[in-house]
Order: C-alpha cells, then structure tokens, then sequence
C-alpha cells in the first residue's frame, strides 16, 4: 500500500493512502526532496463536485440483485465505510477508491430535472427504482445539497415505487415523503447495520452513523409505516459475524419487518485497502480474519462470480446462512418486504400543459 502525503492530517477517515486504481497506467507515491522544509501540515478536507448527467436511471441485469434500474444521487460517499464494495467505481473516473473515495465527491444536483424527463419518455415501463446500490444517497452532503429530497419529490409526483437502501441519518428529514408514498405502496427502506460496536463502528466506518443511530432510525421509519428491511451486511468473518443475531435482535425490536444479511465481499481495489486497514486496527486479528474471509472466497478475498458474490461458500459461509436463518425464525422475521405497488404510475400535467376534455 503506498504510503499517504505526510503533509495531510487525517480526522475520521478509513483509507490512509491514494492506492493508484486498477485502469491507471501509473502509481504516484511521496518522495523526498532533498530540501529539510518540512510541509505546512493540514487536515484532509472533502471536496465536493458537480456532475451534470444526461441520464440517471442505470440499467443491470445481474442475477444477484432483485431490481433492474438504479439512481445514484452521489458519486463517492464521505461515510468512508473500509469495506464498501462501491469504492472501485471511482476508478472509472481516474481517482482512488482509497482517500479520493472518501474525501473527492460528485453531487448531481440535475437529477430530479433528469429524471422527471426520463419518466416522461414515450414507452417507459414503470418498475421499483433502487437508490444506493451503490454510494450512500443520504451521505452527510445531502443535507447541503439536497439531491435525493428532490429526486423523492418527482418519484412521488408520479406515482414511481422506489426501494431506499442507505445507512444516513438524512433519511428521517424525509419522513414525511416517505411516509406519504408508503401509505401507497410505493416506498421501502433498508437499513445497514454492520457492528452494534461504537468504537469498532467509529475506525471501520468512521464517518456513519453510530449503531444507536441506526437502531433510531428503524424505530422512527417504522413509527411513521414505512417498511423497513435491517441488513446485516456485510458480516465480516472473525470481526463482526458473533454480533449477528443482537443486530437482528435490536433491529425486531425497533420495528423492522425484514432482513438480510450479505458476507464481505471485497472487489478489485478493496481488498488491499481492507487488508490495510486491518494492520493498522486489528493487527492481532488481521491474519484470522482475512484467512476466514478466504476460506469463504474460494481461497480467494474475492469471489466475483454471479450466484456466489453474494453469499459465499463453505462451512463458515453456510454457518452463518443458518444462523441468519434461525434468527429470523425466531424473531418472526418475513421472508420480504411487501411487493412495491407498479400500478399508480402517472405522468403529473405540467404548467403550460393541455388539459384532456374526458
């Protein structure tokens, strides 16, 4: 792992470097100068970026996941989550999952615009969108720039289901939204909960919400109706699985309705920072828990092949399916959340618009 800029303080990060991403032709690393002036320190702030699409709405036909359309509000999440599988995709815009990941983020601020225009296309066929797939829409800048309250405000304009995965305390500003859209069919939220560890939870994820945040936000989400699905994901073997069923526990008892729970994964450039973070944090626990996360992985810190990216295999992957089984069992847990409702699906008239006679 390349050594991080001397010069820069960092204060609740998880990366400590700039690993070079997997498309880049060259490694940039800090040598010396020769001159002893030392650098004038500082603390490594976050830079925001706009990005102004042409389209929002992505398209997949993976196998592993039940959605076929996404919207990502943000690109590169400040909640700086160690293991986040999302971290690559700053690659493909020349930067580092590492430290660029966390601290160089692209807002969307045209989205709802976008959006509303794509919805508006001639032959568009109405399915659950799924918002934070990737980074997080309800990341500390959203309460600045305010992207997904506005991309909420159209989805319920139209009458458009939509799926929300985040673990952002933002979410309860949108209660109302929320709640309003749920009361029709046409909104659900999943919550991730990887440790009920505060401290574990301050190094790993450090700029997350805490566990009784999280916890907060499932009991608030549900008192206002909306269904609420807890993920216990990922659980890392060695270091969080023992807590997996006091997550699903505290979860129940908040008001969640379903759960999940999804092993590590740790794509491209994930591993090594990863591995990193568990040297400089768990050393003593750093060989056991990458050797576990292997015998998972086919070997391997990574498996990527559809069908088992998702959950693993072995004894210890298989133990924890039936752990997570058991749980929800005993907790009256449902297999999923209520189906989202396709069929309230409109085009709202717009000023200027011709009103029909009939």
């Amino acid at each position: 792992m390349p050594p991080s800029n001397p010069a820069e303080r960092l204060r609740a990060r998880a990366a400590a470097a700039r690993p070079a991403g997997r498309f880049e032709p060259y490694a940039r690393a800090p040598e010396h100068d020769g001159w002893d002036i030392p650098e004038e320190e500082h603390v490594l702030r976050t830079q925001v970026s706009v990005e102004r699409p042409s389209r929002v709405i992505s398209r997949n036909s993976s196998p592993d996941v039940p959605f076929d359309r996404s919207l990502n509000p943000y690109r590169g999440c400040e909640h700086g989550c160690i293991y986040c599988f999302a971290r690559p995709s700053h690659g493909y815009l020349g930067l580092s999952a590492g430290l660029d990941f966390e601290t160089r983020l692209i807002a969307r601020p045209e989205a709802p615009r976008v959006l509303e225009a794509e919805l508006r296309k001639p032959g568009y066929s109405v399915a659950p969108l799924a918002i934070g797939t990737n980074t997080d829409p309800y990341q500390p800048i959203e309460r600045k720039m305010g992207v997904m309250r506005g991309v909420l405000e159209v989805l319920h304009a139209h009458g458009h289901p939509v799926s929300i995965v985040t673990r952002g305390a933002a979410i309860l500003r949108d209660l109302d939204l929320l709640g309003a859209m749920a009361g029709q069919g046409l909104a659900q939220v999943g919550i991730s909960v990887t440790t009920l560890d505060a401290g574990l939870a301050r190094e790993m994820e450090p700029r997350a919400p805490s566990p009784p945040t999280r916890i907060r936000m499932i009991r608030e989400l549900s008192r206002a109706g909306i269904p609420v699905r807890v993920m216990a994901a990922p659980m890392i073997p060695g270091l969080t699985d023992h807590e997996l069923e006091a997550i699903l526990t505290e979860a129940r008892r908040a008001g969640a309705k379903a759960a999940s729970m999804i092993p590590v994964r740790l794509p491209h450039e994930v591993a090594p920072l990863f591995a990193d973070w568990m040297e400089r944090h768990r050393p003593g626990l750093a060989e056991k828990v990458l050797g576990r996360i292997r015998d998972m992985r086919g070997g391997k810190l990574n498996d990527p092949r559809f069908g088992n990216r998702m959950k693993g295999e072995g004894e210890m992957a298989e133990l924890l399916r039936q752990r997570f089984a058991l749980s929800c069992k005993r907790l009256g847990f449902a297999r999923s959340l209520p189906e989202l409702d396709c069929t309230q699906f409109h085009l709202p008239p717009r000023k200027g618009d011709q009103l029909e006679l009939f």
